[in-house]
């Protein structure tokens, strides 16, 4: 599933050719949605906003579409008349008289009023945006201090998007990592310190990944990898899909874990138990 900084980079891209542009056809392949065609259809995008992995298209009679891309849901931008070679079905077209933002196999699909949306089931019980501007560590620290957020692992907590949105497996991993915590600590057994760490941690590795399109490592390193190892996937993160390999800082080899159904990769001497 996308992670919030891959869903705003969606967003960045979708805003780019439908901000300020009149939407001349509006396509819902949903039944239930086609009432919304002559809504939508002549109205300008005013905006394309992020809440966690959830997106939302605002037009400028007061009207958002919620979009959802879940496990499969992707985003194509294609010039207007030119669609994408793909077997994939489509959901969603936004077309401008050049170009057209279209969304493929995704299910959860919603219109709104933009007054309503806080009524949204999702979106109203979301936290903060990880990318948010407005969020800062000790924003962060203070909810896991927070008594319904404490008691749980942290392998737990960093997938809840009511504690944070836009965070997902390969965040979790990457952000315990660099705190150096064990997925199975909890923050009310976490020190002052740690907190800390793990508080600027958990804002500084999404900003990293949305910055380098998907990497989390730190320029230098990844630059390095790159002359070195073939392979996107296999050069951009300190553990997450790298189990047996030797870790970057120590040299262990990177461990495997399934917590509720969730792969999640860790390094035993750089994250200890206790």
């Amino acid at each position: 599933m996308p992670e919030g900084p891959e869903i705003r980079r969606a967003a960045d891209r979708i805003a780019h050719v439908l901000v300020d542009e009149p939407i001349e056809e509006v396509l819902f392949a949903f039944p239930d949605l086609q009432r919304f065609t002559p809504v939508l259809s002549g109205q300008r995008v005013l905006e394309v906003e992020t809440r966690g992995k959830a997106l939302l298209t605002h037009f400028d009679n007061d009207y958002a579409i919620y979009s959802h891309n879940q496990l499969y849901g992707v985003w194509k931008i294609a010039k207007r008349g030119k669609m994408p070679a793909t077997n994939r079905s489509l959901r969603l077209a936004l077309h401008t008289s050049r170009h057209s933002a279209l969304l493929y196999s995704a299910s959860d699909i919603s219109v709104w009023p933009r007054d309503e949306l806080g009524m949204h089931t999702f979106l109203a019980t979301l936290g903060p945006d990880l990318l948010s501007a407005r969020l800062e560590w000790q924003d962060v620290s203070e909810r896991l201090q927070s008594p319904r957020f404490a008691g749980r692992s942290l392998a737990a907590l960093y997938l809840d998007q009511h504690f944070l949105a836009g965070s997902g497996n390969y965040l979790r991993s990457e952000i315990l990592f660099c705190a150096g915590l064990h997925p199975k600590r909890r923050p009310k057994d976490l020190s002052r310190g740690e907190r800390g760490l793990l508080a600027r941690e958990t804002l500084k590795l999404p900003k990293r990944s949305y910055e380098t399109a998907g990497i989390t490592l730190p320029p230098r390193l990844a630059a390095t990898l790159k002359k070195k190892v073939k392979g996107f996937e296999r050069r951009r993160f300190f553990v997450f899909g790298r189990d047996g390999r030797a870790c970057y800082q120590c040299g262990d080899k990177i461990r495997r874990d399934s917590i509720g159904s969730r792969r999640i990769y860790w390094c035993p001497t750089c994250q200890p138990e206790s």
